[in-house]
């Protein structure tokens, strides 16, 4: 199918996009708030000066060839924090929420090198910074900043697993899941990292690389969004497709 005939206006918050942001970025009503869906697959809330991202896997790489596994170039936790300090300088947050699966594991924490530790601490200066606990991470971290179950901001939750049913009118941001969504443009076949978004839930992609994701039409995704969710493929820019027209 095409994307290009696909509205989003009816899902598009009502507020401007914000002075000085690129104009790629979408803006989403969730749960009675604005929030920025970015190209990234960062989250930024600009009412709390917010900035979210989830499932950097950091280390990903040390811990494959440590558990035996294919040796692959080393270089997946700098270029992650190189996305992630390219947001950070765009987006100037006040706080910083990782919602977990920051680390491929709590071994991976342990071993990051001292230049990533020294390139952490300087990312995390001067803003409150959250790790939320995540599935492979589920433990505290010895790095600047808090380690959270989860944190809730209003009426917003941010959670590294979306839960089954949310509190009436509450809002939910999470990860773990990595959306990916596949379809058909031109004659050719791609698949994009994604936002699923309905009006009281937001899922991110995964922001960290060397990572795989599950498709965006899984049945994993049918119980926690409506019917009317749309995924949003990370690009150049933001593109909106309803859920349920992926390919």
């Amino acid at each position: 199918m095409s994307v290009d005939a696909i509205a989003v206006e009816a899902h598009r918050a009502s507020t401007p996009a914000p002075t000085g942001g690129p104009e790629t970025d979408t803006q989403i009503a969730l749960a009675g708030t604005t929030v920025e869906l970015r190209p990234s697959g960062a989250l930024f809330w600009h009412d709390r000066s917010l900035l979210c991202v989830g499932d950097l896997h950091l280390g990903r790489a040390e811990r494959i060839v440590r558990e035996g596994g294919d040796l692959l170039p080393p270089f997946e936790t700098i270029d992650t924090l190189d996305r992630l300090e390219t947001e950070i300088v765009a987006s100037a947050p006040r706080l910083v929420v990782c919602l977990g699966d920051s680390f491929d594991d709590l071994a991976a924490a342990r071993n990051l090198s001292e230049q990533v530790l020294v390139r952490i601490g300087r990312l995390a200066a001067g803003r409150r910074w959250v790790w939320v606990a995540g599935s492979h991470d589920p433990g505290p971290v010895e790095l600047p900043g808090s380690h959270l179950a989860e944190l809730r901001l209003g009426l917003l939750n941010f959670r590294h697993i979306a839960l089954p049913r949310l509190a009436p009118g509450a809002g939910e941001v999470s990860a773990h899941y990595h959306p990916k969504a596949r379809l058909t443009r031109r004659g050719t076949r791609i698949a994009r990292r994604c936002f699923l978004a309905d009006e009281h839930r937001v899922i991110l992609p995964t922001f960290g690389s060397y990572t795989g994701g599950l498709d965006a039409g899984d049945a994993a995704f049918d119980a926690l969004l409506a019917p009317t969710a749309l995924a949003f493929l990370l690009g150049t820019g933001v593109t909106a497709v309803a859920r349920d027209k992926l390919g």
